[in-house]
């Protein structure tokens, strides 16, 4: 099957008419032997409309040798029905799924043809929340369980259907898509480029710096950009600050959900230190306005280098000893062992991505497989690999990130001497014409992928979104399988997952 074949470092966008288009039966044939091969791993499938119909876009990461593969088809047939993948492998589901309710595309043989999101675009109507088809066991024995859409704590709405024998979980159905954000038309709404990199720092929240990174990337990549050293080493610093943040409110939302305040006292303290060191280097504790395309505004200076190095090294001095304090906690280790099981084998299925993936021993990291900017370049990353795929080894992977990052920062900075002449943000460099570019992250939670095309006037015709969450949401759901109900709560907060990161 002919394939385009780059990598995810090249500093340059792919001309549309250099992605070979194949015919679907072909393609089919050849993922269906492919995608057995775990090396291989989905990253981004997704179809636009083009005069005539629609046209089909596919990214296969190659987790060996790091290529990136694209391909396009263009069926006449689609309205008739497509040969599911998903039937074959399921981590293609959300995305058959999401066309499915987007173009009506009915995808033959797939096990699970349901809603993804309920957005406003989608082609049904009639398909609304209220008529989501929940998945129903009959028997004199069970009951259902419903939570949400609306929470006790403050967090974004999602529905999670419980079926029940007794205190037994037998199956966990979530739905989300309550928000209806139309972020990726929000990106083409405007072509100004600091409105889109506004947009793409709100796709989620608490990842502000990892999807800013991603469309910064993405338009370098049209511009035929490639930033300065001191630029990668700087937006490295900002994502590996985020997963320390991230991974230290995790510790302590753990923490609470089984009673030990004082764990999540210390990590909220800790927490703290790292967002005013973001703060303080960009003026926001999330890190936003920190990412920009082709330069920055916030450019270190040897005040803040000072800074950064001296607080990260006390948070991971810190960290350590609470570290190793849950570690020889018996009460807590009880709690989190051996609950909330995700198999290897389960996680390969799936498409499993991110910390989660690697608790279960499912090696799925872009800083090693597919580096990026600094990681290509000056780190060699060992991923943090747990086989347990219970709550405790996705705690203790998190555990292990922290340190490592806060490793990576000191060893970066230790020699860093900002020179001061980085470059200020270029909004208005035009972009190539007829192409396509995508950015591969490593976010806190796993991997974020963005594409983008564009017309022949170099306009961003169609922004594609892919966060972590849409292929951990799954796990979840198969870790709480014959756990208690009162468990729920610890396995969700282990995996963290995002809401308006699926909400697009």
């Amino acid at each position: 099957m002919k394939l385009y074949l780059t990598t995810n470092n090249r500093a340059s966008a792919v001309a549309i008419s250099d992605i070979p288009v194949v015919d679907y039966a072909e393609l089919y044939a050849d993922l269906r032997d492919r995608m057995c091969n775990t090396r291989y791993h989905v990253g981004h499938y997704f179809a636009t409309e083009i005069e005539n119909g629609l046209k089909f876009y596919m990214l296969l990461l190659d987790d060996t040798t790091g290529e990136v593969l694209i391909t396009s088809f263009i069926p006449d047939y689609y309205a008739e029905g497509l040969a599911s993948l998903t039937a074959l492998h399921p981590q293609f589901h959300p995305f058959e799924r999401e066309m499915h309710e987007l173009y009506g595309i009915p995808f033959d043989h797939h096990p699970w043809l349901k809603p993804l999101r309920f957005p406003h675009n989608r082609r049904d109507k009639s398909s609304t929340m209220d008529s989501y088809p929940f998945y129903t066991i009959e028997g004199d024995e069970l009951h259902e369980v419903n939570v949400g859409p609306i929470h006790a704590g403050i967090i974004e709405p999602g529905a999670f259907r419980f079926i029940c024998d007794g205190e037994q979980v037998l199956h966990l159905e979530i739905a989300l898509g309550y928000q209806h954000r139309g972020v990726e038309e929000e990106m083409l709404r405007s072509q100004n480029r600091l409105r889109q990199t506004l947009i793409a720092e709100s796709i989620a929240g608490d990842t502000a710096v990892g999807h800013a990174t991603a469309y910064a990337e993405i338009i370098e990549k049209f511009t035929d950009t490639n930033i300065a050293e001191e630029l990668k080493l700087e937006r490295m610093i900002a994502i590996e600050l985020e997963r320390i943040a991230m991974h230290l409110a995790d510790t302590g939302a753990l923490a609470t959900d089984i009673g030990f305040q004082l764990y999540q006292v210390a990590c909220e303290a800790l927490r703290t230190v790292t967002i005013n060191t973001s703060q303080a280097w960009c003026g926001n504790r999330f890190g936003k306005s920190m990412i920009r395309p082709m330069g920055t505004n916030h450019p270190l200076t040897a005040e803040k280098v000072a800074m950064i190095r001296k607080n990260i090294a006390d948070v991971r001095r810190r960290y350590n000893e609470v570290r190793e304090d849950i570690c020889e906690a018996h009460t807590l280790l009880t709690r989190f062992e051996q609950c909330g099981l995700v198999p290897k084998a389960e996680m390969e299925r799936i498409g499993g991505v991110g910390m989660a993936a690697r608790s279960s021993g499912h090696m799925r990291d872009i800083r090693a497989t597919h580096p990026w900017g600094f990681y290509a370049e000056k780190i060699h990353h060992e991923p943090v690999m747990k086989g347990e795929g219970d709550v405790m080894a996705r705690l203790a992977t998190r555990m292990d990130e922290i340190l490592q990052s806060a490793d990576y920062i000191e060893s970066a900075l230790a020699t860093y001497t900002p020179s001061g002449t980085l470059p200020a943000p270029n909004y208005e460099a035009p972009l190539k014409g007829e192409a396509l570019a995508f950015s591969l992250i490593e976010g806190w939670r796993g991997e974020i992928c963005h594409v983008a095309l564009t017309a022949a006037n170099g306009d961003i015709a169609k922004y594609k979104i892919k966060d972590p969450s849409i292929h951990n949401w799954l796990g979840l759901a198969i870790a709480v399988r014959s756990e208690g109900i009162s468990d729920f709560p610890i396995n969700n907060k282990s995996f963290n997952l995002s809401y308006c990161g699926h909400d697009l």
